[in-house]
């Protein structure tokens, strides 16, 4: 739910970088080349259920769910940053940490816009 017209701007900012990260965990697990030996069903599964499980709360605008999306992003900030330190900064691995700190940052911002208004 909507408590402000600002934050219909937001909202689909956050929206989209949600699609984004979405797409880039997908692409990378097909890019360069699968793990050889482990299921791909498998891999999307541990990569996509965590964030798939948020996905109306988020494009619905409930500030719980982008409160638990928040929550969720961290971790795979994380593994990102891991991931880009690692591979002594891979695009892909720069590109995800990128995306998932613009979508915590802009599912906090929509928070702070998207306050119900108490008299």
């Amino acid at each position: 739910m909507l408590h402000n017209p600002k934050a219909r701007y937001t909202a689909r900012a956050t929206q989209f970088l949600y699609l984004a990260v979405l797409a880039t965990l997908l692409l990378t697990t097909f890019y360069p080349a699968p793990v050889e030996g482990v299921s791909i069903v498998l891999i999307l599964s541990v990569k996509l259920l965590p964030l798939l499980a948020l996905a109306i709360t988020v494009f619905r605008g409930n500030n719980r769910g982008y409160i638990w999306l928040a929550f969720v992003v961290i971790f795979y900030f994380t593994q990102a940053v891991v991931s880009a330190w690692l591979s002594e900064g891979a695009p892909a691995p720069v590109i995800l940490t990128l995306l998932t700190f613009l979508l915590f940052t802009m599912a906090m911002v929509h928070l702070k816009v998207n306050r119900p208004v108490t008299d």
